[in-house]
């Protein structure tokens, strides 16, 4: 796929949920965390609704059901029904059912989500490579899946049935921490089996093909914590996409995305749904937002020593944020950008 480098997060003068018809929203680290919504969360995505932005809620956690899910939601004072859900689950039983016989067994190595998008899809859950399936699908089941069902897909791949997995997210954000996500479980059936799975969830196609078809969305924003899969899914789908720093991206990886991982918008939570976005203007030889100017330091010969990025100015913090990106993902072009931020992320308090 062929696309524009992204050199700088784009500024508009309309608010998010005027210039986009729907909020592809990830849940875990932007809307809540750990069970617990995250602040502002509630107050900002009443506002857009009322404003009319089509609210959709987009998980790579293949645990709960959209019903679940939706409940969760609606207790957190945000109601919703469960087709506003789209989960890797029901984006790997679509996966599957256009690859096996309608009715055929599917051996579950995951939770509850799994097992009802399977039926959704007229596909028979089972528990047991003995049972004959026709696929294998791996899922997050949380801190007390057995260590035997690892031993089951194991058995079923080894014997050339067809491995699907939800996702591949090395972690999920957890009140306590970051803790294993479903990625690290497939790791230990890929070690054992040397088997690749087809993976359905973000940032890899079938999610996006999932969500569009549940949704409906003509202008989509991908709203998300995390670059490597709801950025890149964004990216994948080819739709704009607004970062929120409430999750797991911290400054220094913004700073050091590829052109895969650069979101079009970048704000500190929700509350950037309902505002515009400030420009970020050529300054010289840098880039300014807002109060601050951002440079790319002094530049050597070869990549990788390019100095570090510096920072002139005062303002909002995140106006910095967006001006030093800027001068680092121009640096870095098509690559990854070595230049050393941590000096201006410390004045910035990121």
């Amino acid at each position: 796929m062929s696309q524009t480098v992204r050199t700088r997060p784009e500024g508009t003068g309309q608010a998010l949920s005027e210039a986009y018809d729907t909020a592809l929203l990830d849940l875990d680290g932007v809307v809540y965390a750990g069970g617990n919504a995250i602040a502002y969360a509630v107050e900002s995505l009443a506002t857009a609704r009322s404003g009319g932005m089509h609210l959709a809620y987009v998980t790579n956690n293949a645990l709960r059901t959209p019903d679940v899910v939706a409940e969760h939601l609606t207790e957190l004072g945000i109601p919703t029904e469960a087709s506003d859900v789209i989960t890797s689950a029901q984006a790997a039983a679509r996966l599957i059912s256009e690859q096996v016989p309608a009715g055929a067994r599917v051996l579950v190595i995951g939770g509850e989500g799994l097992r009802v998008a399977l039926r959704e899809r007229g596909l028979e859950p089972v528990e047991s490579a003995d049972d004959d399936p026709a696929a294998v699908v791996q899922g997050f089941g949380g801190a007390d899946l057995p260590w035997g069902r690892f031993a089951e897909a194991c058995y079923a791949i080894a014997r050339g049935v067809p491995w699907f997995a939800s996702n591949t997210d090395l972690t999920i954000p957890s009140a306590r921490g970051i803790a294993p996500g479903n990625g690290a479980a497939v790791e230990v059936v890929r070690i054992a089996t040397g088997a690749e799975p087809q993976v359905a969830g973000k940032p890899l196609p079938p999610m996006h093909r999932e969500t569009i078809l549940r949704t409906g969305a003509k202008r989509p924003l991908v709203v998300g914590d995390r670059l490597d899969t709801d950025i890149e899914g964004a990216f994948n789908g080819e739709v704009d996409s607004l970062l929120v720093l409430t999750g797991v991206t911290d400054g220094a990886q913004l700073l050091a995305a590829p052109p895969q991982h650069r979101p079009t918008y970048v704000d500190s939570d929700l509350r950037g749904l309902l505002t515009g976005q400030p420009e970020v203007v050529e300054a010289g030889d840098g880039f300014r937002c807002g109060g601050w100017t951002a440079t790319a330091g002094s530049m050597g010969a070869t990549s990788g020593a390019w100095g570090r990025l510096e920072l002139e100015g005062d303002g909002e913090a995140l106006d910095g944020l967006r001006a030093l990106c800027a001068a680092a993902w121009t640096a870095a072009g098509e690559g990854t950008c070595e230049l050393d931020g941590g000096k201006a992320l410390a004045r910035l308090g990121l």
